[in-house]
């Protein structure tokens, strides 16, 4: 029997619940302790985990005895503060959702915690782990050649509603190329295997929002835009982002060209989202384009019905919680996603809001650990 792994989790608004669902189909693994403020969220999630100790504080939790591991889903600007609360009481592996941090002048914050956090910290890059995406990156080098362009286009739908509203505004998020679009950035530089040198943007609050208050406040939230990142060795990449195209097909769209051909994976939005009057949902598949003979050559990449049902992303967040409880129980020694990846995509991400509100390319590196 394998040794039970017991996590401790701070906040579980939606994507908290997501991260609920999944570590319940895991074996031998169960959520110990939960600190939620929020009153309907921790009842919520109280239903998803009805053995779970229900705490007051990030404190109340680090104080629970019989834990193995620690998960962090709580608003983006709350991940660098508990980070450094958890160094300061005790060393747990870690899982945090992205993005690592929000704001420029907590590098030197993240400096330290990297340098003295005697534990592994893994960066929840869920985008990884979904199934095509997982072909796509396994079958690129060997497609294409070798990637000299890589491209992403996520057409989705807005920003949802979250706890207080805080996923409206720049300075609670760290603008959306940094909340959403790191996502994009980690498959970038993992995709490519090399550093991002040059960010350059242009984008816009286009449509969304826009009538929207907050205690008299307009959200400031961009919507659509493009990104594109120059790598060392030669390669570039392009985001496109619009977040007012839902009625897509497919929500996130890779391409990546190279000398001897194209890959390409079409990843489905959330099955709940998808009108059941068009019928069965789209399924996830990965297309090859040799040059030589011509004619692409499409495959299906189906995910279990369960996982698709217990989350938003395409069965990924099961896929990375088995892998991260893997880490846990020492069956492996390797962080795939390590705090040094989630925070070079936070890099680029800040590297993009800068040059979409200047105009001009900006060097990543600044912000790089």
């Amino acid at each position: 029997m394998a040794q039970q792994v017991r996590y401790g989790i701070i906040g579980c608004g939606m994507m908290g619940q997501e991260h609920l669902r999944n570590i319940a189909l895991l074996p031998d693994t169960q959520v110990a302790a939960i600190f939620e403020p929020d009153a309907d969220m921790a009842a919520k999630a109280q239903s998803l985990a009805p053995d779970a100790l229900m705490v007051e504080s990030v404190a109340a939790l680090l104080a629970v005895e019989d834990l193995d591991c620690l998960l962090i889903v709580s608003p983006n600007f709350r991940h660098v503060e508990q980070l450094l609360d958890i160094a300061g009481t005790r060393a747990l592996p870690i899982l945090v959702e992205k993005p690592l941090f929000t704001d420029p002048d907590d590098v030197a914050k993240l400096v330290t915690f990297r340098d003295t956090y005697r534990a592994p910290v893994w960066v929840a890059m869920e985008y990884r782990y979904m199934p095509v995406i997982s072909h796509f990156l396994d079958h690129a080098d060997d497609a294409t050649g070798g990637i000299k362009q890589f491209s992403i286009r996520e057409h989705r739908f807005p920003f949802l509603e979250k706890v207080g509203d805080w996923n409206r505004f720049n300075r609670y998020t760290g603008g959306t190329f940094v909340e959403k679009c790191c996502h994009f950035f980690d498959l970038m530089r993992h995709t490519l295997g090399a550093e991002p040198i040059r960010v350059m943007a242009s984008a816009a609050q286009a449509v969304n929002h826009l009538s929207e208050a907050y205690d008299g406040e307009t959200p400031d939230i961009i919507d659509s835009g493009y990104v594109i990142v120059d790598f060392e060795g030669g390669a570039r990449a392009m985001l496109e982002l619009c977040m007012f195209a839902e009625g897509a097909a497919y929500q996130e769209e890779l391409s990546a060209v190279g000398p001897t051909g194209k890959i390409e994976a079409f990843v489905p939005g959330p099955g709940r989202f998808w009108p059941t009057h068009l019928g069965p949902a789209p399924v996830a598949k990965l297309v090859t384009s040799p040059r030589a003979p011509q004619g692409p050559i499409t495959h299906d990449i189906p995910v279990d019905p369960a996982l698709l049902e217990a989350g938003d992303h395409n069965g990924s967040t099961f896929y990375q919680h088995q892998k991260f409880v893997a880490l846990v129980r020492g069956e492996t020694s390797v962080v795939e996603v390590s705090l040094n990846d989630g925070w070079a995509a936070v890099a680029v991400g800040i590297a993009a809001q800068e040059s979409a509100r200047t105009g001009q390319a900006v060097d990543p590196r600044r912000w790089m650990p």
